[in-house]
């Protein structure tokens, strides 16, 4: 006799089929990520050598070390890591979910982050998991917050819980797209805060984004997060720019 399950999920992909969300091809057995394995292979890592700071990587060959950015300006978080570099598909992926309220690409992007994230939790195990917050006149415009959505999927992924009212931006900012690295730095400083220190004091925290650029917002967190208490502050996005 046909398992009522098997004969669910074969009507499912009748009904809707399961398609890679960059290609659009049909994809049997698709699971919970929905990117067909050729798809998945052009994805670009971001791989040694990299800064073990922020994690920019460096082309050519060689051992990680800080960059100049690091060296001028240490930041305030204790590392960064992303799982890939900001061009192509994954681009198109973050752009439609962030801008196009393809807000279903939250699970498949989030699942791509886990390889990335995984490595803050060897050794380090953080306690929260902190998205990075969007002023309420953003949050407005857009709808949601994709940190918060992301957030959700690894909390559940990674059982660890999620706070979404200890941090808060205090005052709306320019795009950082087309501003220097200087320029990064002066539009965030002191657009956070921490609401809550109570519930962050002492506690290792993944503080989680979508892109990172140049890493001013995650440092601008981390200061504010460390100033009211947190033991340490590991910054984690799905994909990052490259030098």
């Amino acid at each position: 006799m046909f398992p009522v399950k098997q004969f669910l999920h074969v009507l499912l992909d009748v009904i809707l089929p399961p398609i890679c969300h960059i290609c659009h091809s049909f994809i049997p057995n698709a699971g919970k990520l929905h990117i067909c394995t050729a798809c998945l292979e052009r994805l670009p890592l971001v791989s040694s050598p990299l800064c073990p700071l922020c994690g920019i990587p460096f082309t050519g060959a060689g051992g990680d070390h800080r960059c100049g950015a690091c060296l001028t300006h240490p930041p305030h978080f204790d590392s960064a890591r992303s799982q890939f570099l900001y061009e192509g598909h994954i681009r198109d992926l973050i752009h439609d979910f962030k801008y196009n309220q393809q807000t279903h690409l939250r699970s498949a992007l989030a699942l791509l982050s886990l390889e990335a994230v995984n490595g803050f939790l060897t050794g380090h195990e953080p306690h929260l998991i902190i998205p990075v917050p969007l002023h309420r006149s953003r949050l407005r415009q857009r709808g949601f917050n994709q940190a918060v959505l992301l957030g959700k999927a690894l909390s559940r992924h990674l059982s660890i819980p999620m706070l979404t009212d200890a941090l808060t931006r205090t005052r709306p900012t320019e795009p950082q797209i087309g501003l220097s690295a200087t320029e990064r730095r002066v539009n965030v400083k002191g657009a956070f805060t921490v609401y809550r220190p109570d519930r962050i004091a002492g506690k290792r925290i993944l503080l989680l984004d979508d892109v990172m650029t140049t890493g001013s917002t995650m440092d601008e967190c981390a200061k504010e997060l460390k100033k009211f208490g947190a033991e340490a502050v590991f910054a984690a996005t799905i994909a990052r720019t490259a030098l």
